[in-house]
This record gives C-alpha cells, sequence and structure tokens, in this order.
C-alpha cells in the first residue's frame, strides 16, 4: 500500500476540468502527492463559486482574493496566498476557461492598452519583458489623463508630455529615466501610427544623458569565470543547467533572455549550429563549440521528460521554461557559491567580448557574434584591450611615460 495516493472527487462547475487538470499536472512534473493536494484545491474552488453562484470566467482577481480570505476564515492555514492559485488558474486558461491574467477588456484605457500590447508584440517584435515595461510606462501616462476626465487624446499636446517628464524624471535614477523616456517615446509613436493623435509627438520627448561611454565594460578575469562553473554540483540535475547556462553566458556570449528562449530544435547537431533567438525577433545561427555541446549533451541526458520544448527548464514543478530572471538568478547563485561578488548575467557577455579581443579577433568578427546592429555599439571594447592601446600612446613631452 505504499504506493497508494489519496484521490479527491472534484464536484461543481469546474468537475468537468479536473481529468484534464490532472493530467496538466503531472505533464508539469507534479508528484503523485502534489497532484492529489491541487485537486483537492480545485475542488474547494469550485465548490466555493457553486455556493457564490460564480461561474470560472468570473474568477476576477478580487473573487480569487474573496475565496482566499473565506479559506482563511474557515480556519486552513495552507493554500491561502495568492500564488497558491497558479497552477489552477494557469490551467484554466490555457483552456480558455478563466479570464486572461490582464483581466476583462473593459473601457477605453483597456482597449487601448491592450492594443498597444498587440503592437509592440506583432508588428514591432519585442520581447514580452521589454513589451512589458513599455506598457508599465503607457499605463502610467495614461492613467493619469484618464483619472483627470478621460483620456482626451485628440488634446494631447507636448506641453502634456513635458509635464509628465518633469515630474516623473527627477524621481528616478539615470537608468529608470532612460527607461520612461524610451517607453514613452514608443507609446506616442504607437498614437500617430495608429491615427489616435495627429502629430508624431514622440520628438517632444527629449533624450536622458547617457554616460554608458564614460566607463569601460567590465569583464571578469577568466580565472573567475573557472570559479564559477567548478561551483557547479554536476552531480545532480541543478548543476548540469546552471553549467550549460553558464557556459553559454561565457563561451557564446549571449543575453539572458536569449538563453531562456532556446529550444531543443534550435540546435543542429550535424551542421554544429544553434539558433539563437535575439532582440527584435532576429534568428541567427551562431557556430557551436565542441565543448559547450558536451556540456549541453550532458545536461540534456538528466533533462525532465516534458512537453515543453524549451531547452532549460525550470528543476521544480511546476515544469516550464525558465525565464531571463532565472538565467541571472543562476549567475548570482554562481557568485555565491564562488565567494565573489554577485553579478548579473551581462557580466559574463563582456567576459565574452573582452576575452576575443585579446584572443585577437577583429571588431567586426566580435559584432557578428555578439549580433550588435551597430559597429559602435562593439567600438566600446577597444578600449579595454590596454596593451594595443598602449602602442597608440605618444610620449609625455619631457620624456616621461
Amino acid at each position: 500500500m505504499s504506493g497508494w495516493v489519496w484521490a479527491p472527487r472534484v464536484s461543481g462547475p469546474l468537475a468537468e476540468h479536473a481529468t484534464g487538470f490532472e493530467r496538466w499536472l503531472r505533464s508539469r512534473g507534479f508528484s503523485g502527492s502534489g497532484v492529489s493536494h491541487r485537486i483537492w484545491q480545485f475542488d474547494h474552488l469550485s465548490r466555493w463559486l457553486e455556493r457564490e453562484g460564480l461561474r470560472p470566467d468570473e474568477l476576477t482577481p478580487a473573487r480569487q482574493e474573496q475565496f482566499l480570505a473565506a479559506r482563511r476564515a474557515a480556519g486552513y492555514r495552507t493554500w491561502v496566498s495568492a500564488r497558491s492559485l497558479r497552477a489552477p488558474l494557469a490551467y484554466l486558461r490555457e483552456v480558455g476557461v478563466a479570464m486572461p491574467a490582464g483581466g476583462a477588456v473593459d473601457g477605453p484605457l483597456e482597449r487601448l492598452l491592450g492594443d498597444y500590447r498587440r503592437y509592440l508584440s506583432c508588428e514591432r517584435g519585442l520581447a514580452q519583458s521589454t513589451g512589458r515595461d513599455y506598457e508599465r510606462v503607457a499605463r502610467l501616462f495614461l492613467a493619469e489623463r484618464e483619472r483627470e476626465g478621460g483620456l482626451g487624446l485628440e488634446r494631447l499636446s507636448a506641453a502634456d508630455v513635458s509635464v509628465f517628464l518633469a515630474r516623473e524624471c527627477p524621481r528616478r535614477s539615470t537608468a529608470s529615466a532612460q527607461q520612461l523616456v524610451t517607453g514613452l517615446r514608443s507609446l506616442l509613436r504607437y498614437l500617430h501610427v495608429a491615427g489616435v493623435i495627429e502629430l508624431p509627438l514622440r520628438w517632444a520627448v527629449p533624450p536622458v544623458a547617457d554616460r554608458r561611454g564614460l566607463s569601460l565594460p567590465r569583464g571578469l578575469e577568466p580565472a573567475v569565470v573557472v570559479k564559477l562553473l567548478a561551483g557547479c554540483d554536476r552531480r545532480s540535475l541543478t548543476g548540469r543547467r546552471d553549467y550549460a547556462v553558464l557556459m553559454l553566458l561565457a563561451r557564446l556570449g549571449l543575453r539572458a533572455g536569449e538563453v531562456a528562449a532556446i529550444r531543443l530544435e534550435d540546435l543542429d547537431w550535424r551542421g554544429g549550429e544553434l539558433l539563437v533567438r535575439g532582440k527584435g525577433n532576429r534568428h541567427e545561427r551562431l557556430p557551436l563549440p565542441v565543448d559547450v555541446g558536451e556540456v549541453l549533451v550532458s545536461y540534456l541526458r538528466w533533462r525532465p521528460r516534458s512537453e515543453c520544448r524549451a531547452m532549460f527548464l525550470c528543476v521544480r514543478a511546476p515544469l516550464g521554461p525558465v525565464s531571463a530572471g532565472v538565467v541571472s538568478q543562476v549567475v548570482r547563485a554562481a557568485c555565491t557559491r564562488a565567494g565573489l561578488e554577485r553579478v548579473g548575467a551581462h557580466r559574463l557577455r563582456h567576459t565574452a567580448a573582452t576575452r576575443m579581443l585579446r584572443a585577437g579577433a577583429s571588431l567586426p568578427e566580435i559584432a557578428q557574434v555578439l549580433r550588435h546592429e551597430r559597429l559602435e555599439t562593439t567600438a566600446q571594447y577597444a578600449r579595454v584591450d590596454r596593451h594595443a592601446l598602449r602602442a597608440l600612446a605618444r610620449s609625455w613631452p619631457g620624456g616621461a611615460v
């Protein structure tokens, strides 16, 4: 009887979805007991909907909080946080029963933001994370106008844009202000293209001083990279995954989002190439070094079986693709294990660039590997090759070096 697992029965409006939910959970790596507990929660949610006379598509964020509050009031101490509803809501949204995570599209503001979201994804080809950042700026700008008596975008002027920026930018860091003006410029471009405003007001958004050129790109020394890799326990699934992630970042100079976006079919084993899904929805192929390929094979032999085609999966249920944030966390955790200062994933991209430069690669070659659109972006790495620059330096008058 050691293999026996309790299987609750679901009643109420969600009963017809219980079998599908169970299969969905198992396909994402939940254990037998984990599936049983989730089905038990699913039953409680279904019976609460029945008592309240609600349909599954009426499970708004406010209703979700009411359900959790009812559980807490009944004395339950588990499955009482908003996080506990992620799995059932994700499944119900996937099968089209519950409303999308963004809520119902209601009102001119939400309709406009929905159209803008589709424009960013379909026409501009932006990554989801970038689209969310742009939408956050758009909501901040438009919600203020709505509170003041309606959107009134036909009356929008350059002065309105200036007043908004004059208030918001002083509250922010330089990087945050740059993100704000970039997002606002994107919104104004869309409003003009869509015919909502007559004038191209994106030109009313001034640039924020960019001080990135005043500092050198900071790569990691080879010994530091060796310590980061050595800290991964390759006897475990997590260690093999993290080791492969670090190798892709340090050897190929991939961005965190590009590592997270790799799919199983992106590896051309016969041709020795990797398809990189980069910024702006650009797909480019890079040669796959032998050592990186061997590390990926080592991970794939341990990779959990899943219908998900993403290369790198979360190691805990629910199984699913890692995000760019998880990739960055892998780097930070490796730094902690190695007793080093915590850095982000982009530092390994700088490391790959400086390593290629010191090995004698030209700037156009480095730009091709890093997939820079402009050579000026790559040129910043020329300033870190001090040995080459020393030969160009003129002697100081008077004979001093």
